[in-house]
């Protein structure tokens, strides 16, 4: 594990999107996992600056995304697939085929999930980057605390935590979705690379929680320290937590 310390927000997105547009560089086909939420939002207006600067190009890139609103129509309006236009891929070159997102919208929901696991598994040795937020609960995509760890694509009920979380986006916060579709832990498991994102003093208790404590299902996050190439990249805000109860991380 490394944890790259940043002094603030801005900081931290710069060097994010330093790690993603170093590994487009090295290859430009590669195929990443992204994420939404606040978080990610200045890593990829950085990707953008970078694109708009020539620096990278997204004509080779393949993605795939965590996760989707189950919404039941697409007149509802926000959603992760429109939150992905909004802030990377309509200002980059990629083509449209070379994106996809699980479809919150799908006739058969059960079809879908399994769609989406078998892209996900026919992907070359895994994804070569997957981007991760961290929700408050632990939760990674959406996969959140439970017994046990999911595998693959699957339907979940969001916990409270996860809607609260999602109020910044919804102007009436009786519109958000209460469900949805996300990937399991094998497609994050076996990307060759993790970049995990955190920000603010709200994760602070729980990153420390997932990267220091025991490996639970009850604390999704925490299967992470298993991996053997994982970046946490967070400001000192979310990193306080960490720093208080591990002398040995002193930065």
């Amino acid at each position: 594990m490394t944890i790259v310390w940043c002094s603030n927000y801005e900081e931290l997105s710069r060097k994010a999107a330093a790690i993603i547009a170093s590994q487009i560089i090295i290859k430009p086909t590669s195929t990443i996992g992204f994420a939404t939420g606040s978080t990610p939002i200045g890593l990829y207006a950085n990707l953008v600056k970078k694109y708009q600067n020539k620096e990278i190009s997204f004509a080779n890139v393949k993605a795939f995304n965590l996760d989707e609103y189950i919404t039941g129509s697409r007149e509802v309006g926000w959603s992760f697939s429109s939150f992905m236009q909004t802030h990377l891929f309509s200002h980059v070159d990629i083509p449209e085929e070379n994106t996809d997102i699980p479809n919150g919208v799908a006739e058969d929901l059960e079809v879908e999930c399994a769609r989406y696991s078998e892209a996900l598994s026919e992907v070359p040795g895994g994804l070569d980057y997957q981007i991760l937020g961290i929700g408050t609960n632990g939760h990674i995509g959406f996969v959140e605390p439970n017994e046990f760890y999911p595998l693959d694509t699957h339907i979940v009920d969001l916990a409270e935590s996860s809607i609260i979380g999602q109020r910044p986006f919804f102007e009436d916060w009786s519109k958000i979705p209460t469900r949805a579709l996300t990937v399991g832990i094998r497609p994050i498991m076996h990307a060759k690379q993790l970049l995990l994102i955190a920000s603010g003093p709200e994760k602070s208790e729980i990153l420390q929680k997932a990267l220091f404590g025991v490996v639970t299902s009850k604390v999704p996050a925490s299967i992470l320290q298993l991996h053997k190439n994982l970046t946490v990249v967070a400001d000192k805000e979310a990193l306080a937590d960490i720093l208080a109860n591990n002398p040995e991380c002193s930065l």
